[in-house]
């Protein structure tokens, strides 16, 4: 039997929560975290009533935000990257790829920077998907790492110290600096330059297939 069809109530509590996450997003990148609930409203185009029937607080709202836009962009390295058996690559190809992710979508890369500090946590999105590709690596002797927990925090520094290289500095061709950080980052775990070197130059998968709007 087929599951049954969301009821008109359904699909619009699902737009209005879509159009309220997707306000939150704009606020974050633009670093508006102090914008009254109101405004936020205004921007949704919905009412006070339909926030309070969907989040208790503008402080939820914008966690709810986060943990949306991480999440999709995870599944879609997962998509991107479900033909990779080994850990090494999988890390190089989604370093690579967020690398490029800031000039294609700059409103989810600013909401990457500015919680980034977050990423190390239980929040969902790339840190889990980071840390799975490092234990992976060292389970398969592929890393040479002593501790996985801070070598995901010198993956992540490097990320948003990328992004925040790449917002600053438009003259500088993101795909070249991606693709060095990764080969930096492959020998700092362990692979051997030549290696290394080749693993952050494999062809990328079509860019496009990228979606990150959910």
């Amino acid at each position: 039997m087929s599951d049954q069809a969301p009821s008109r109530l359904e699909r619009r509590k699902a737009r209005t929560r879509a159009a309220l996450l997707g306000a939150a997003r704009t606020f974050i990148a633009e670093g508006r975290l102090n914008a009254p609930i109101l405004e936020i409203t205004q921007a949704a185009d919905v009412g006070m009533g339909s926030f309070y029937n969907h989040f208790a607080s503008k402080d939820e709202l914008f966690q709810a935000a986060v943990e949306d836009a991480l999440a999709t962009y995870g599944e879609a390295l997962d998509r991107l990257s479900g033909d990779l058996d080994d850990p090494a690559a999988t890390f190089a190809q989604s370093f690579r790829l967020t690398g490029r992710l800031h000039r294609r979508h700059p409103e989810l890369s600013r909401v990457l920077l500015h919680h980034g500090l977050s990423l190390t946590g239980p929040i969902k999105g790339l840190a889990p998907r980071a840390r799975n590709a490092i234990e992976c690596g060292i389970e398969q002797g592929r890393f040479q790492i002593g501790d996985p927990e801070l070598a995901l925090v010198i993956a992540v520094g490097a990320a948003l110290s990328l992004a925040q290289f790449l917002h600053d500095r438009p003259d500088r061709d993101d795909a070249t600096a991606a693709d060095q950080i990764a080969e930096d980052l492959l020998r700092t775990f362990g692979i051997a330059a030549d290696e290394a070197k080749e693993l952050a130059h494999l062809p990328l998968p079509d860019l496009d297939e990228l979606d990150v709007t959910g």
